[in-house]
């Protein structure tokens, strides 16, 4: 057989013979075995599968011209995709192909060589038989993150639709022991629920990673990243940037009423500029306080006398927050606001002069109450907070 193109059919039919040749898939499936434990776990079946659909494929490539780019690689898209459904990891998965890859062509040279087809021949063919394989290995992994990302988006859906179910009022009857379960959770396990600010997807997306570390699940609910997770978070878990209010670890069951609670904190915190990770508990007080927003005006409405628009009036209100903020004490106060004891209190005879109400009414004989205390901050607190409309 003395021309190129004798040549090249004796090298296409050693490339047939191997592709349903039984003891080659056998060697291929060793191979890609022996070299990626994740593969072997596999059953060895699967794995046959597989090995046989991408032989008969690139047999099929050496049938037809044309560039493998223009080549049917379906069979590699399926295998990356179903490795990917199978847990199976992206390196693991490239050890078992290249292994294969590998394999494959020690064969292919060995009985191109017995079967007489000169060095050369076997050298072009080897470079197309590359060439392909190289195309196929893309492939593989461009089906495996395709479906990567789409079980992705299908977790994270179902996640997200679990959790709106937890935590929503309203939002459907509550998820089966059997739905918590497979989404990582236990029926009866402790949970701490979280509240971000994080809203942009690609943004709750990062900090949904960061958050894994904690266990439990994640998602999009009222548009923010929302979670239940089974450690408390710290601020090294979360962007520096991010604003996160974590409850106290509870049951599943008052799920419901705990992450309203959760967001109003988590206004409140922002209102005041918090950043990191905050204990639901620390901000309970706001929170009660804001869930009384009529009686709240009613105690604004007590401070006869001040303007809004005045910036005296304003510092005066702020010297009594800051004055009731540091248990009363005018020494703490000044060294808070970084003026002379005299100052705070000149301020807070003012603001009595003006509203009528002394706001340092505490005496040895008459000590001053937590409640009478709260019913000033928040009076104030609010007035300051508050803007009436102009008319």
């Amino acid at each position: 057989m003395s021309t190129a193109q004798d040549s090249g059919r004796l090298l296409g039919q050693v490339l047939r013979g191997m592709a349903t040749d039984g003891r080659v898939v056998d060697e291929l499936v060793r191979a890609a075995r022996s070299h990626s434990p994740e593969v072997a776990t596999l059953p060895e079946a699967e794995n046959r599968r597989h090995v046989e659909v991408l032989l008969a494929t690139g047999l099929d490539f050496f049938e037809r011209s044309g560039e493998p780019d223009e080549q049917d690689f379906e069979a590699a898209e399926t295998l990356g995709a179903d490795r990917a459904a199978q847990g199976i990891a992206i390196d693991s998965l490239l050890r078992g192909v290249q292994a294969g890859r590998t394999q494959a062509m020690r064969i292919a040279i060995a009985r191109s060589r017995a079967a007489g087809v000169p060095d050369e021949v076997i050298l072009e063919g080897m470079v197309e038989l590359d060439r392909y394989t190289g195309a196929l290995e893309r492939h593989v992994i461009n089906g495996y993150h395709t479906a990567e990302l789409e079980l992705s988006r299908t977790n994270r859906d179902v996640n997200t639709h679990l959790l709106r179910r937890l935590l929503l009022h309203g939002d459907g009857t509550p998820p089966e022991p059997e739905e918590v379960r497979r989404a990582g959770l236990s029926s009866d396990g402790l949970y701490h629920c979280l509240v971000s600010d994080v809203t942009q997807p690609d943004q709750a997306r990062a900090l949904e990673q960061r958050l894994l570390g904690c266990g439990g699940v994640y998602g999009l609910v009222e548009g923010r990243l929302t979670g239940l997770a089974a450690r408390l978070p710290t601020t090294a878990d979360v962007a520096p940037d991010a604003l996160l209010v974590a409850a106290p670890a509870v049951g599943l069951a008052v799920m419901r009423d705990v992450h309203p609670l959760c967001v109003a904190a988590l206004r409140i915190a922002s209102r005041s500029g918090l950043r990191g990770v905050h204990d639901l508990t620390d901000l309970s007080g706001e929170v009660a306080l804001a869930s009384q927003p009529v009686l709240a005006d009613l105690l604004r409405g007590t401070l006869v006398g001040l303007d809004h628009d005045d910036d005296f009036h304003r510092e005066l209100v702020s010297t009594a927050l800051v004055y009731l903020d540091h248990g009363q004490r005018l020494g703490h106060t000044a060294t808070a606001l970084h003026v002379h004891p005299n100052t705070v209190r000149y301020r807070l005879d003012r603001l009595a002069e003006i509203t009528g109400t002394p706001w340092d009414d505490s005496t040895a004989e008459n000590p001053s109450t937590v409640l009478a205390t709260l019913r000033h901050w928040w009076a104030l607190r609010h007035w300051l907070d508050h803007r009436a409309p102009r008319l």
